[in-house]
């Protein structure tokens, strides 16, 4: 689920390894089109804290555009956006289940498992390639295969603001009056990238 499409995987290849070089993890990343230029959304943390500063942002999208521009991996202009996963983040990875394990969450499958594809419940943790959930309405826990997971993310709760107030406190912010502006990004670093290459008869 970090990478949705095959082009999102091949681009992920090349984006691995720039991060761990810069002590971060890839969380997700999607590439999706405009009406006037295509969008690269990267979403990253340290492995450490699953947090990041908004100068390892800047430090990403510049080293992922030096890599980009030499291998021209996205023809013509796009956006580069490089962000924290944000407090309703994505859950990308079997650690994501268990490190927010008691938060409640919203799941899509890409296939039908007893007649629906979306559940919403509480995350007990992952167990043998399944996602472990309390679904709203139902005693028993289910067991939902990873690889059946399409798309999965954290619901925003007062718990949840409370968890992202904290983090806020220990990184010297002031609190949030209210919700954020966007919850789901963060702090974000967008990168305009004009990959395209002048025809001879321009050069």
């Amino acid at each position: 689920m970090r990478a949705k499409t095959a082009q999102d995987r091949q681009l992920l290849e090349l984006i691995d390894p720039i991060a761990e070089s810069l002590g971060l993890d890839v969380v997700r990343i999607r590439l999706m089109s405009g009406a006037k230029r295509q969008r690269l959304q990267i979403m990253a943390e340290r492995p450490t804290d699953h947090d990041i500063s908004v100068e390892q942002c800047a430090k990403l999208s510049r080293a992922v555009s030096e890599v980009f521009d030499a291998s021209d991996p996205i023809p013509g202009e796009y956006l580069l956006e490089v962000s924290s996963p944000g407090i309703d983040r994505p859950l990308t990875r079997p650690v994501d289940f268990e490190l927010f394990e008691g938060e409640e969450a919203r799941l899509e499958t890409d296939r039908m498992i007893e007649g629906r594809k979306r559940f919403k419940g509480v995350l007990a943790g992952f167990e043998d390639g399944n996602v472990l959930i309390d679904l709203d309405g139902e005693e028993d826990t289910a067991l939902i295969p990873f690889d059946w997971v399409s798309d999965a993310k954290l619901v925003l709760t007062d718990a949840l603001m409370k968890r992202g107030a904290a983090i806020r406190a220990a990184r010297g912010e002031p609190e949030d009056d209210g919700l954020p502006q966007d919850a789901s990004l963060g702090d974000a670093v967008e990168a305009t990238t004009d990959t395209t290459t002048p025809s001879e008869d321009n050069a």
